[in-house]
């Protein structure tokens, strides 16, 4: 006859059972338990796409500050499946976000127009009254956090309002409020700068 001795033994539970628990308590300790049971994965999946160990380790702890906000919002029925998926994702983010940072960035300073919505008129990035390169940097400087990372993201890495949203945390109205505010504000702070030099 087997006994089990109280306390010697945690109880395993399901993913299912640890991720109903996570939507009703919100604790980062029950998600940790049912990541924990993944992260091997998660970090072979990292290193095959960023073929670097650091950033890879990097990647997996991110990718949990990240499901710590984003989990509730889904609906999951196989766990792994979801987080293949969520981690694969992460990573061709991060490579595409690295491969388009100096190329964009190369082309922003040679023109600065490439960084346009077709709606002309919505950014101040194509007007003449753009001097130098330091008059525009200036002015984002200038921003308020949420709408200097939403410029930064859109326009130099060239993502779209859904990825910006999931890396900022916040959903897409949010991230085009913050790109309108943005851009009004930079067009007011050029046209300043360009009265300024008159």
């Amino acid at each position: 006859m087997l006994f089990r001795i109280p306390g010697n033994k945690k109880q395993i539970r399901t993913d299912e059972q640890l991720l109903q628990a996570f939507r009703s308590e919100g604790d980062p300790k029950v998600l940790g338990e049912l990541y924990g049971k993944y992260m091997h994965l998660v970090y072979g999946v990292c290193l095959k796409y960023l073929k670097d160990r650091e950033e890879s380790m990097d990647a997996v702890m991110q990718i949990f500050e990240k499901l710590i906000i984003e989990l509730p919002d889904h609906e999951i029925i196989d766990f792994r499946s979801w987080l293949h998926v969520v981690t694969k994702n992460f990573c061709l983010m991060q490579l595409r976000s690295e491969k388009s940072k100096s190329e964009k960035y190369i082309r922003w300073q040679k023109d600065e127009s490439a960084f346009m919505e077709n709606v002309t008129d919505l950014h101040p990035v194509d007007r003449d009254e753009i001097d130098t390169d330091r008059d525009l940097e200036d002015c984002i400087s200038k921003l308020k956090d949420e709408q200097r990372e939403s410029i930064r993201q859109f326009y130099f890495e060239n993502k779209s309002y859904n990825e910006i949203a999931f890396n900022m945390s916040i959903d897409e109205k949010k991230v085009k409020s913050h790109l309108q505010n943005a851009k009004r504000n930079l067009k007011l702070c050029l046209e300043e700068k360009h009265v300024r030099e008159r």
